[in-house]
C-alpha cells in the first residue's frame, strides 16, 4: 500500500457537480412542472435526482479514507482523530437542524431527520469502521449491514400490517421513526421519512462503498489501472442492483433499499471513475489540462460545498417566507414574484420552471466563486 493522495483534483470535482445538480433540482420555480429527471421517483424506480444524495455519501466515504485513514495509519492518536471527527458531525447536524427551523422555529413540529442529518451520522458511524478496520472487516461490515437491514425490512412484522409491505408508511422503518420521531417527520408524509432512522443502516453502507473506492487509490497501482478496476466495479455493481431489484427489494430510495444502495453506488463508481481518468489519471498533460478547464466551476462550488449546501437552503426557504404586497392588494412570496416574468416566456411550463433553477443555481455559483476568488473556504 501506499499513501494516498490527500487532495484529488477529481474528488472536488465531482463533488462541485454533485452539488450544483443538488442546488438545482432543489430550486425548481415550480414544483408542480418539472421534467421527469429533475423530480425524485414517486416511489420504486429512480432518477437523476436520486442520485445525488448516495453521491455525497460516497464521495464523504473517499474523502475519510483519504484524510482520517491515512492519519490512523500514519500513527495519529485515533481518540483523538474520533472526537474531532464527532465535533465536526455535530456541527452538520445542528446545521441541517437549523434549517428545518428556518422560518417558524416551531420545536414541538420541526423535523428532526434531514439530509445533514443523515451525513452527519453516518459520518460518526463510519469513522471508527475507517481507524480502526482493514478492508476486509470493513466489506464484512457492509455485508452484515445490509443483511440485517433486510431482515428488518422483510421479515420483522409491522403491528397491524404485517412483514415485508414495503409501501409507503406501512414499512418496518417507518414504524420505528413513528414510535421514536412522531410529530418530527418530513411534513409531506407525516408518517415516514426519507431520511429516517433504518434507512440510515443501507445508507451508511454506501458511504462505506466509498471508503473501499478510496482504498483502491491507496494500492500499489497505476492510476489507469485503478480507473479501470473503479469501472469495472461500477458495472458489477449496477448488475447486482438490478439482480436485487427483481429478486429481493425494489430500487428504492426512500427507502434506501439494498438494491438502491449497491445501484447507486454503481453509477457513483462510474461518474468518479471518470472524473478520477480525466483529471489525475489521464497519462496525456494536455488532457488534464482541457479537462481542468470545463471542471474548474465544479472545483469552485466542491471548495465550498457545505456552505452552498447551507446557504441555498436558507436562501430558497427566505424566497418563500418573505412576502410582498401586489397591487391588487393581496401577497405573493418573494420568489414567486421573481418567477413571474419567466413564465411568461413562451418555453412550456417545466422549461420555465427549470430556467428558474439555472438562475437560481448562477446566483449560487457567483457567490462560491466570490468565495473562491478571496480564498474563503469554510470548514466546520
Amino acid at each position: 500500500m501506499r499513501d494516498a493522495p490527500v487532495r484529488l483534483m477529481s474528488l472536488d470535482a465531482f463533488r462541485g457537480f454533485t452539488i450544483a445538480a443538488m442546488v438545482l433540482v432543489n430550486n425548481p420555480g415550480d414544483w408542480g412542472n418539472l421534467h421527469a429527471q429533475l423530480a425524485h421517483a414517486k416511489w420504486n424506480g429512480w432518477t437523476f435526482t436520486d442520485c445525488i444524495f448516495p453521491f455525497f455519501l460516497f464521495i464523504g466515504g473517499v474523502a475519510m479514507t483519504l484524510s482520517l485513514g491515512r492519519l490512523a495509519a500514519s500513527g495519529a492518536d485515533k481518540p483523538r482523530l474520533l472526537l474531532k471527527l464527532t465535533k465536526r458531525a455535530f456541527l452538520i447536524f445542528l446545521i441541517g437542524f437549523l434549517l428545518n427551523l428556518i422560518p417558524n422555529f416551531d420545536f414541538d413540529t420541526v423535523r428532526i431527520p434531514g439530509v445533514l442529518q443523515r451525513i452527519a451520522l453516518c459520518t460518526v458511524l463510519a469513522a471508527p469502521i475507517v481507524v480502526y478496520l482493514g478492508w476486509r472487516a470493513q466489506l464484512a461490515v457492509i455485508t452484515a449491514l445490509l443483511a440485517l437491514y433486510s431482515v428488518l425490512m422483510l421479515w420483522v412484522p409491522v403491528p397491524g400490517i404485517g412483514a415485508g409491505v414495503l409501501e409507503p408508511g406501512k414499512d418496518f422503518g417507518a414504524y420505528v421513526d413513528r414510535m421514536l420521531l412522531d410529530g418530527h417527520l418530513w411534513v409531506q408524509a407525516k408518517t415516514w421519512d426519507p431520511e429516517g432512522l433504518v434507512s440510515t443502516i443501507p445508507a451508511l453502507c454506501s458511504q462505506l462503498f466509498g471508503v473501499l473506492a478510496g482504498r483502491v487509490l491507496a494500492l500499489e497501482l497505476p492510476r489507469t489501472e485503478q480507473t479501470i478496476w473503479m469501472l469495472f466495479a461500477g458495472l458489477i455493481f449496477l448488475a447486482l442492483g438490478s439482480s436485487l431489484d427483481a429478486v429481493l427489494m425494489p430500487i428504492n430510495k426512500s427507502l434506501w433499499t439494498v438494491s438502491f444502495c449497491l445501484w447507486m453506488t454503481g453509477w457513483a463508481l462510474l461518474a468518479f471513475g471518470v472524473f478520477y481518468w480525466l483529471l489525475d489519471a489521464n497519462p496525456y498533460a494536455v488532457v488534464r489540462e482541457r479537462a481542468g478547464v470545463w471542471a474548474k466551476p465544479f472545483l469552485i462550488y466542491g471548495m465550498n460545498a457545505l456552505f452552498i449546501f447551507a446557504f441555498s437552503g436558507f436562501v430558497a426557504k427566505m424566497l418563500g417566507f418573505i412576502k410582498l404586497a401586489q397591487p391588487d392588494g393581496s401577497q405573493h412570496s418573494l420568489g414567486s414574484t421573481l418567477y413571474a416574468p419567466l413564465k411568461a416566456l413562451p418555453i412550456g411550463a417545466a422549461n420555465t420552471s427549470l430556467l428558474y433553477a439555472i438562475l437560481f443555481n448562477a446566483c449560487m455559483f457567483a457567490i462560491a466563486y466570490g468565495m473562491w476568488r478571496k480564498r474563503w473556504f469554510v470548514k466546520v
